[in-house]
């Protein structure tokens, strides 16, 4: 592989032009399919093999056309202190309301809530549902200011007018200001590693080429990406794109200072950090295209998109970023490399012997127990709150007090209790019953008798008489714990129902496909982490042959994963410090969350392993003793993986300022991860854990290093001496 990436590295260099406009050509086109994109898709969360799953299915059976897919906004109409909205005034100023709701040309109905009950018991709340014939992605910028004009009209009235539902999302797709923060500090850590301008520009410009959003909208419409989508695949593009390129660079740098060519060090460089490139993206593509297995559409297409960005970070390491080394040779060289070539000099710029990456790997080496002890208490500690993990899906509720939504979800819960914001949805099949609507109400009063029930709708029969619906309201809010129990007892009530009606039933409704969809999500997160552990060990097994450092290395992201998750858990579900980060509700953390940070994390935990102990490998297959290929491996990757891992954690930590809360979670989650595994497992216990095992470290049977195949990571068939070029840098340029 390094001897390939070599070659390509080179053919990059010199035909520097046809890259860059191939690339170009690239960028033109998705640009142009983000101008015709009609916007990102609106998102849903569907699992085959879950009850509430098979109710809903059974639902579109049975009764056709009434579980479309179109977008509803719910408006919450509150009287002023003391009032009532029954009274003359309030009443015909939601009625007035109401007809300028309906009169949107894509508007399919909107209920009067005096005819249809829609009344809290002490008149102080009333809210109406206004259906459109289409989805929220469809709906025009007509269709959305007609509604906000019609609410602040209702607000001029006197009453508090709020509203929620799926009319009122975000469909724009992510913003910018995140990334922009991400890109800032990321480029202050550039400059200051490399010193250099172009050396620290190069990296972002090359990211956010690969992470341009006009190719996650161009893609949206076609494969029906969400928002939430394509800002995950942004944060880890740009976060792994200039990781990428950094590591190129960076190699690139170390061979000019050897006195090599400009075209002869790019090609060693891609050789070299390149193959450590193609590894460590492969692994982070395996474990988030692994997602698909999990049966959750949505996961599935998260995984994917974000996939689908490692990949372009890859193929960007590989081809822009020699070809742009090709057009500033020496412009991403330190000063004092440049000066010396404008003289006519090559030096030998190898970092000092006492840098600070040598001076902590030998305090380190010098008290390893007490620092593997350390870490891995800390870490353990950490973790310990994991434990307590609940899942769910949290909705209006985790939102901002300063959104509407959440306003609105909060009127709701006052007026008329916290389980109206999350009714359960119960679906009889009484094809087998001899009397049908006997079978259906008994069903219903049964359920209806359930300890935390408050109330029961009528049961609504389809044209065959064959299938009844009713919903039932909760005494507790859709994300208490103590309304899973209640979906578990009505389940529970169902053998005995059956035999007693001959009818059989489901429940669903969102409350209730959120708990089967955590259910699910959290019995499938144990064995996915089995399966990327096992990945993990085998993956570092062919590239470093060795077996105890694959096992170090997955017991270290075992260790940095549930620290993350168990921070996770501390902040946004037990409520310690979430107010600096702007969480102002705390509750289950969302189902999706902790599996993909598995996924997510383990990808980046490769990239550190791959990058600081490949040439840690490298020293000691070139006769260095384990302590000294230690010291070798942090003399000259320690500073390029702190740089990196300070890129990813500003990066990630941006997306904390996002206003959705999976996004929020996700890059605390991420910012978290990246700290303790790059700096206490890779920089800490990594050194003190090699530093224990010794020469045993690097031991592999005999018979297993003949069956395993050969994965030139550190470029081995690479090693030549040095090609000293005999005239000045900028006379040396490979021609184009």
């Amino acid at each position: 592989m390094a001897t390939f990436l070599y070659r390509l590295g080179r053919l990059a260099f010199r035909r520097r032009w046809r890259v860059a406009l191939v690339w170009a050509a690239v960028l033109a086109a998705v640009g142009l399919g983000a101008m015709n994109s009609s916007g990102t898709a609106d998102e849903e969360f569907s699992m085959s093999g879950i009850e509430s799953q098979q109710a809903f299915d059974l639902l579109e059976e049975r009764f056709p056309g009434t579980t479309g897919s179109g977008a509803d906004v719910r408006v919450v109409f509150v009287a002023p202190g003391g009032e009532k909205v029954t009274a003359t005034e309030n009443k015909a100023a939601v009625e007035a309301a109401v007809a300028e709701l309906g009169e949107g040309s894509q508007v399919a109905s909107a209920v009067n809530p005096f005819e249809e009950g829609a009344v809290s018991e002490d008149g102080s709340t009333a809210y109406t549902t206004v259906t459109y014939k289409v989805g929220a992605v469809d709906l025009t910028d007509a269709s959305r200011t007609q509604l906000q004009e019609a609410l602040d009209h209702a607000q001029k009235s006197g009453l508090t007018v709020e509203a929620g539902g799926t009319a009122l999302e975000d469909t724009g797709g992510p913003g910018g200001t995140a990334e922009m923060i991400g890109v800032a500090i990321a480029a202050v850590v550039l400059l200051v590693t490399f010193g250099s301008l172009a050396a620290a520009g190069l990296p972002l410009l090359t990211a956010i080429v690969g992470v341009s959003m006009a190719a996650i909208l161009a893609l949206s419409t076609a494969l029906g990406l969400s928002s939430t989508t394509g800002t995950l695949a942004m944060m880890l593009g740009l976060a792994v794109g200039i990781d990428y390129a950094l590591f190129v660079v960076s190699r690139y740098r170390e061979e000019r200072a050897k006195g090599r060519a400009p075209q002869e060090a790019t090609a060693l460089a891609t050789g070299t950090a390149g193959s450590a490139v193609v590894f460590a993206g492969l692994t982070v593509v395996i474990a988030l295209a692994g997602l698909s297995v999990v049966g959750i559409p949505m996961l599935t297409k998260m995984g994917l998109a974000a996939a689908g960005a490692i990949v372009v970070g890859v193929l960007i390491a590989l081809t822009l970023v020699p070809a742009l080394l090709g057009f500033w040779p020496d412009a991403v060289l330190a000063r004092k490399d440049r000066r010396a070539r404008r003289a006519g000099r090559t030096t030998e710029e190898t970092p000092r012997k006492d840098n600070g990456g040598t001076r902590w790997a030998r305090f380190v080496l010098r008290r390893p127990l007490p620092v593997l002890l350390l870490g891995v208490v800390g870490l353990g500690a950490l973790a310990v709150p994991m434990t307590d993990l609940q899942l769910g899906m949290p909705g209006d509720e985790a939102k901002s007090t300063s959104t509407t939504e959440r306003r609105a979800y909060d009127a709701l819960a006052e007026g008329f209790g916290p389980g109206f914001n999350g009714p359960l949805t119960v679906v009889v099949d009484a094809k087998g019953a001899a009397e049908p609507k006997a079978a259906a109400d008994t069903i219903s009063q049964e359920i209806g008798d359930t300890r935390g029930v408050v109330s029961v709708s009528p049961a609504q029969f389809n044209e065959a008489g064959d299938t009844a619906v009713f919903s039932v309201v909760p005494a507790t809010a859709p994300t208490d714990e103590r309304t899973e129990d209640l979906v578990t007892s009505i389940r529970g009530e169902r053998p005995d129902l059956e035999s007693a009606t001959g009818a059989t039933f489901d429940v669903t409704g969102t409350t209730a496909m959120n708990i089967d969809i955590s259910d699910k999500v959290q019995s499938a997160l144990v064995p996915y982490l089995v399966l990327v552990v096992g990945l993990a060990v085998v993956l570092l097994l062919v590239v470093f042959r060795s077996l105890l450092v694959p096992l170090k290395a997955a017991l270290g992201f075992l260790l940095s994963v549930l620290a993350a998750l168990g921070a996770v858990v501390v902040v946004f579900q037990q409520g310690h410090g979430a107010e600096l980060l702007g969480v102002e509700t705390t509750g289950p953390i969302m189902s999706l969350t902790p599996i993909f940070l598995v996924g997510i994390v383990f990808g980046l935990a490769m990239d550190y392993e791959v990058f600081l102990v490949s040439r840690m490998r490298e020293a000691y297959v070139h006769g260095e003793s384990a302590a000294q290929a230690v010291t070798s491996g942090f003399r000259h990757s320690a500073r390029v993986v702190v740089a990196a891992a300070l890129i990813m954690i500003a990066v990630f930590a941006g997306f904390i300022g996002e206003s959705d809360s999976m996004i929020k979670m996700i890059g605390f989650g991420l910012a978290s991860a990246v700290l303790f595994d790059a700096f206490v497992v890779r920089m800490a216990i990594v050194p003190a854990v090699l530093a224990l095992l010794g020469d045993k470290a690097w031991w592999l049977p005999t018979w297993l290093d003949r069956i395993l195949p050969g994965v030139d990571v550190e470029g081995e068939a690479l090693n030549r001496p040095a090609e000293p070029s005999a005239v000045p840098a900028e006379k040396e340029v490979a021609p184009a």
